[in-house]
Order: structure tokens, then C-alpha cells, then sequence
């Protein structure tokens, strides 16, 4: 195939398909970064060993290495015990509430993955919000923010640096010490921090009630009723299950009140009788037609609207005795995502129900049984109040309130955060390679018992292993081709009579606006090798233009999609699309014009 097209050609045209693919999504990106191998596997662009050749890549395994260690120290609770210093020197000032939660999770971004970090202070915030009265989309963005920004401390900040890291060496200039951009990595984390304290309260309004009263955010009662079973009615006699009305009617049975006695789920089994109260989740359309075919009664909407008039909530009436209502959050890895409900048979896998479905500013509440979910969909969900622990203890789902203590390993925290002191000593004193470091702290947190074994598949994240896997030949194809050096060319024609400075900036605005539209990976796999080439022919330092390359395509603040920590705030939020473009345009102009010079400044061109 090759012989009868082009090379770089051929390679640019596959480079151009792959772009418009991860930019519309027509299958998850890490499912593109696949098919983009084999397509070219069978063109002959890269061999088969090249092909998999990011499945043995140290970067690579240096990534899942450093999501187990993640998993490490969450699942032993060595994070929740900073959340004192937040409750404690928050204040009220919503300046100094980013400022200090930015010093708390700043750093330790800097050694564990972000999205770990998120996950375990989205509760954390929220509950902290509740009690000093702030809507939680006032510092849900800022967390985000100063995760992203810490993440840049180090190289094993995130998979985007131990990836731009890999190429370094693969194109000859060895791998980055883990602390070799620390000093750009701090500055520009100072600088991103102080601005988000100044604008984020001025730029972002209050979008969610800071009270958590889910009736409310989520616009529930007119989807949550009673319903009384009459004498004349066919339910008589017969179980949920039997009768088949949650199918019929896509309505959700909550709970049953009989006689004055609750009755939580499960249901499903129940025998009804005459005279039973159903609460119902289901709209108003649904609720007539089970009314009119089954000889049910609909209560109006007295007993509601007179506890919201005594200071109550529907959110109360869900949560007497042994049931609850919370919200819970898809996580990145779920392989939840893309099946709906109904698939999943949530209810009777969890015993829990979801009354509606977040997405970003939208809210879903009705055919919830056939909606795909998503990463980053905020479910509320009713149910027994044990059927949250099982909740909490899913590696796919995040329950959005403080952790029960039981659910983590607290007596193996010391040893956790030693393992993972130790890898980090031992790869900055160049004592052996990160990978190599990692591997064997991974090793160390089974053996302490920090980790099951069973946990350990469960907290890589495979989407990314997946992704860096199937780019890093997309890379080989465009070396082995010499479109990466044709490309470098026309820059060259068209810019060689810039600056050094300019063209650097060049470099990191392009970067910044492609990581927008593809993933941040895809972008340091095909501009480091472009700019380097550049810097080459132009006698200029190639590492400036990776460090710019690397930290442009990791700061990423322009949309909730641009970045992973910022789907998982969009729903928790209730954030609007452009919430995250009000506050994260400027930012991104800040750094586009900042980390230039700072990197000429610190490292020369």
C-alpha cells in the first residue's frame, strides 16, 4: 500500500482522520487510538511489533504503575486526614477557601494522580460547603483547576508528563528527571492559584443551593407522588414484580407505607393489599395512566408541599428511618458507562433507585431505564441506607458525601504514604528508573495488605492504557514516514524568520487549542516530535519546546470536557457549559503568555 501511496502523505491523511475522530467521538478515544494501530499495522506504516510496542512502553507501564499507588493511598484514607486543615484555615473569604484547598490539593497532585485526588475531595468540598452555607459551584471548578495545575509539579503529576517524558528518550534526549520542570511546575501553579482566588468568586455564580436539597437542584416534585391502592384495584393480590407496572409505566416504587409502618426495598416481592401507600417516582403522564388501568388513587400534593412549608424538604421525606437519597457520580474507569439502566438492572444489583440523572446543566427525569449514562453523570439515587456502603466501596461509582470510616483501611495509611515517599526518593535520587521504582511500590502495597489483589485491576485506568498505547505508533508512523520533519519544514517556511520566543509560543498555543479538541495525550504525541525537529534546525533548545509542549497540552480549562477532573465536577456543580470557559479562557491566556517566558527564563533557548 505504501508503494502505490505516498508515505507522508498517506500518513497525514490517516493523521487528519484520527483528528476529526477523537474531536467527534464516533467511538470512545480509546477505542480510536486502537483502530488508528491496526489501520496502520495493515497499511504497512508500522510493522506489528511496532504496532504494540505501547503496550511494553515504559511510559505506559509507568502509568498504571502510578494509578495502583493512587488507589493505594485513597483506598487506605491517607488524603481525608488533610480535610482537617481545610475545615480548620478555610474562613470564610471565598479567596482564602481556594487558596488554602489549592495548598492542600495542589501538592499532593504533584505525586497522585488528579482524578484520585478529585474523587476523594468532591465529598469533602461538598460537605464542607453545606456547612459554611457556599453554593459548591463557587470552588468545584477552582478544585479542578489546582489539581490540573499541581499535576504539572512533577513528572509522575500525570500520565501527559510520564508520556512526554518517554518520547524525550525515545528521540534521544533521555527520560525527564522527576523533578526537572519543578521550578516552572510551582511557578505556574502560584500563578494559576492567586488568579483563580480573585476571579472564580467574581466569575462563577451560584448554580447549585449549597443546602443539598435535592428536590430542589433536581426539580423532583413534580416526578415524586403517593399513590393509594384501592380495593377495586388489580394490584391487589400481587407483587411489584408480578405485576409488572415499574415496566409498563417506567415508574420506580420508593418505598411502602402501611398502616403507618415504612417499608424499604427491596420490593420487588412484597404482596399488595388494599389500603397500601406507594411512594412513586415517575411523571405526571404515567402516573394517570397506571391511575386509570390499575384503580390506583393519586394523593394530591398536600403532604409535600405542607412539609416544605415547615422548613422541610422532599429530600426528608426520602430519608426517614432506614432509607436515604444521595447523589453518585460515574467515574472515569466505569464500565458503566454507554449501558443504561435498565442493562444493568441497577436496582436490583445496588437495591437502590435513581429518581433523575444530572448532566451538566441538564437534568433527566424521565425513560431514565433507557438513557446510556456517561462519565461524569451525577445519578441521585433513593434506596436502604446499607445499600450505600456497597456504593461506596464500587471502584466505579463515587458516593458524594464523607466516606464511612469502616469502608477504609486507616491502620495501613502510614504504610501507604511510605511506599509512596520511597518511590518518590528513590526515582529523584536516580537510584533506579521510575518504572522501576513504581513497579516495585506496587508490589509493596499488596504485600502490606494496602491493596487487595483484586484491587489492583480495578484501579488502573484502562481507557488510558489503551490510549497511550494505540498513540505511541501513531508517533512511530509519522517518524518512520518523515511526516513528522515534512511537517517541521513548512513550519520552518513560514516561521523561520521568527524569534526563538515567538516560535516556542507558537508551539504552546497550538498545543493548548488541540488538547481542547483531542485528548491531551494525542496532543504531546504529535507536537513534541514537530517541535523538536524545529528547535533542531534552528539551533534552539529542544527541551524548551517539550517542556512548553508538555505543559500546554496538560493545561486544559476551556471546557468540561477538556480534562477529566472537569467532567467529574460539571454535574456535582450544576455548572453551565461556558461556566468552565468564563473562568478558564483567561487562565489559558495567562499561561499561554507566562510559561514561555518563564521556560526561557529558567531553562534558555
Amino acid at each position: 500500500m505504501t508503494e502505490i501511496f505516498n508515505p507522508i502523505a498517506l500518513t497525514l491523511i490517516i493523521l487528519v482522520v484520527s483528528l476529526i475522530a477523537f474531536a467527534v467521538e464516533w467511538l470512545p478515544v480509546d477505542l480510536t487510538a486502537l483502530a488508528i494501530t491496526v489501520i496502520l499495522m495493515l497499511l504497512g506504516l508500522v510493522s506489528p511489533e511496532e504496532g504494540i510496542s505501547g503496550f511494553g512502553n515504559s511510559a505506559t507501564i509507568t502509568v498504571m504503575a502510578m494509578f495502583i499507588l493512587s488507589a493505594g493511598i485513597a483506598r487506605t484514607g491517607v488524603i481525608q486526614v488533610v480535610r482537617d486543615f481545610l475545615l480548620k484555615w478555610g474562613g470564610k473569604s471565598p479567596r482564602r477557601q481556594i487558596i488554602v484547598m489549592g495548598m492542600i490539593v495542589g501538592p499532593i497532585t504533584a505525586f497522585i494522580n488528579n482524578t484520585a485526588v478529585v474523587a476523594v475531595f468532591l465529598p469533602i468540598v461538598e460537605d464542607w460547603c453545606k456547612k459554611q452555607n457556599i453554593s459548591p459551584s463557587k470552588l468545584l471548578i477552582p478544585l479542578s483547576y489546582a489539581t490540573v495545575l499541581g499535576g504539572m509539579i512533577t513528572v509522575i503529576g500525570t500520565s501527559t508528563n510520564v508520556l512526554a517524558s518517554g518520547i524525550s528518550q525515545k528521540l534521544g534526549y533521555g527520560e525527564f528527571g522527576l523533578f526537572q520542570f519543578t521550578a516552572l511546575g510551582v511557578i505556574t501553579f502560584v500563578i494559576g492559584l492567586i488568579y483563580l482566588a480573585f476571579a472564580a468568586p467574581r466569575l462563577l455564580p451560584d448554580r447549585k443551593a449549597p443546602s443539598g436539597d435535592f428536590g430542589q437542584d433536581y426539580s423532583l416534585k413534580d416526578y415524586v407522588s403517593e399513590v393509594i391502592i384501592t380495593p377495586r384495584s388489580s394490584l391487589v393480590g400481587q407483587t411489584l414484580r408480578s405485576s409488572g407496572v415499574q415496566r409498563k409505566f417506567d415508574i420506580s416504587v420508593l418505598e411502602l407505607i402501611r398502616d403507618g409502618a415504612h417499608f424499604p426495598q427491596p420490593l420487588a416481592d412484597k404482596v399488595l393489599a388494599a389500603g397500601d401507600i406507594l411512594i412513586v417516582r415517575g411523571s405526571r403522564e404515567d402516573l394517570l395512566k397506571i391511575r386509570d388501568e390499575r384503580g390506583l388513587d393519586i394523593v394530591p400534593d398536600v403532604k409535600f408541599s405542607r412539609k416544605e412549608m415547615n422548613g422541610d424538604s422532599l429530600e426528608t421525606e426520602l430519608t426517614s428511618g432506614e432509607e436515604k437519597i444521595a447523589e453518585v457520580l460515574i467515574l472515569s474507569n466505569a464500565r458503566l458507562a454507554g449501558s443504561t439502566l435498565k442493562d444493568l438492572r441497577f436496582r436490583q444489583r445496588y437495591n437502590a433507585t435513581v429518581l433523575a440523572i444530572r448532566r451538566g446543566e441538564e437534568v433527566i427525569r424521565e425513560r431514565l431505564g433507557k438513557v446510556p449514562l456517561r462519565f461524569g453523570d451525577l445519578l441521585l439515587v433513593q434506596g436502604p441506607r446499607e445499600s450505600f456502603l456497597g456504593l461506596q466501596t464500587s471502584r466505579e461509582l463515587l458516593v458524594l458525601e464523607q466516606r464511612d470510616v469502616e469502608t477504609l483501611r486507616q491502620d495501613k495509611a502510614w504504610i501507604a504514604l511510605s511506599i509512596i515517599l520511597g518511590v518518590i526518593v528513590v526515582a529523584a535520587l536516580n537510584w533506579m528508573p521510575i518504572l522501576v521504582a513504581a513497579l516495585a511500590g506496587v508490589i509493596l502495597m499488596v504485600i502490606t495488605g494496602c491493596l487487595k489483589p483484586g484491587e489492583v485491576y480495578g484501579a488502573i485506568r484502562w481507557d488510558v492504557i489503551i490510549l497511550l498505547a494505540g498513540l505511541i505508533p501513531l508517533g512511530i508512523a509519522m517518524e518512520n514516514s518523515g511526516a513528522t520533519k515534512w511537517l517541521a519544514d513548512q513550519l520552518l517556511a513560514v516561521g523561520g524568520n521568527l524569534s526563538g520566543f515567538w516560535i516556542l509560543m507558537f508551539f504552546y498555543v497550538v498545543t493548548s487549542l488541540l488538547t481542547e479538541v483531542l485528548s491531551n495525550n494525542a496532543a504531546v504525541v504529535l507536537m513534541i516530535p514537530i517541535a523538536v525537529e524545529v528547535a533542531k534546525a534552528l539551533s534552539l533548545n529542544p527541551l524548551a519546546f517539550m517542556f512548553a509542549v508538555t505543559f500546554a497540552a496538560s493545561n486544559s480549562y476551556m471546557t468540561p470536557i477538556g480534562y477529566q477532573t472537569n467532567t467529574m465536577v460539571y454535574g456535582p456543580g450544576g455548572y453551565k457549559f461556558f461556566d468552565f470557559t468564563r473562568v478558564g479562557a483567561p487562565l489559558n491566556l495567562i499561561l499561554a503568555i507566562l510559561t514561555p517566558l518563564l521556560i526561557v527564563w529558567l531553562y534558555g533557548l
